[in-house]
């Protein structure tokens, strides 16, 4: 059995271009590309056969073999990670076990959360694919209406069944809770880090899908799964005193610094 993590990853990006090859520091004061980082993210998880770059751009396949990643070459019609994905899983003639997306933005995923979404999606033979969902605290369901209230498209929530079912994922805070947390209070909010796996059956299927309405209106590639009626599971991971965030916009990079920071210190 083996497990692929595939960070795809292109540069015309319309809210943020060139966003893998943005500059981020750490406390050291070294400095890495966005994509580097996620690559480092990837390479300490264990039980992985292969971590790969996909991407449709000369400068991001150049700058990720500069930093010693496997790179594979994919058209620049794939419309999300997931197509992607499936297109270097096919362009590479592998069939693994599980496929892991790792977003090129999630530099500060920690390696616990793919292992966990891995034995997870293992567990349930049922799914064909999974994802980590992270409990809220009151100061990050802060930072996410922050971000709505500033016009910024942030980070995702999600809600999901007493299986652990996702019911639906949605840029806006879901659900309404009518009441404010303080900073380390628990919440009933569920931010969705952006990881999958994927069985290669599920992932073979979905660029044959057309672009769903919920699909298009989100922004979300994984509603596409959802409106054809396949099950995600949500795996719920702890943060284990370690904070997260996804680089969505230009603004995003102090607080990640800031948090790269606090690890390289703790």
């Amino acid at each position: 059995m083996s497990v692929i993590i595939v960070i795809p990853a292109r540069y015309a990006s319309t809210r943020y271009p060139g966003k893998p090859l943005a500059m981020l520091k750490g406390a050291g004061g070294e400095t890495a590309s966005l994509i580097e980082r996620s690559w480092r993210a990837a390479k300490g998880v264990a039980g992985i056969d292969r971590v790969i770059v996909a991407t449709d751009d000369d400068r991001i396949r150049e700058a990720s073999e500069a930093f010693g990643a496997e790179v594979v070459m994919t058209s620049s019609e794939c419309r999300n990670g997931t197509e992607r994905c499936a297109e270097a899983v096919a362009n590479l003639g592998v069939s693994p076990e599980i496929v892991v997306n790792l977003q090129g933005d999630a530099p500060l995923t920690p390696a616990w959360f793919i292992e966990n979404l891995i034995a997870g999606l293992r567990a349930d033979k049922d799914a064909g694919l999974a994802t980590p969902v992270l409990r809220c605290s009151g100061r990050m369901r802060a930072d996410l209406l922050a971000d709505r209230a500033a016009g910024r498209v942030g980070g995702t929530t999600v809600v999901f069944g007493r299986q652990m079912q996702g019911l639906y994922f949605s840029k806006e805070v879901i659900p309404f809770t009518g009441r404010d947390y303080a900073a380390d209070e628990p919440t009933p909010i569920f931010h969705h880090v952006g990881v999958y796996a994927y069985r290669p059956d599920a992932l073979a299927a979905y660029p044959g899908w057309p672009e769903g309405t919920l699909e298009r209106l989100e922004g979300l590639e994984q509603l596409r799964f959802l409106e054809n009626s396949h099950r995600i599971l949500c795996v719920e991971v702890e943060a284990r005193g370690r904070q997260f965030w996804e680089l969505n916009n230009p603004e995003d990079i102090p607080r990640i610094e800031a948090m790269l920071a606090e690890m390289d210190e703790a």
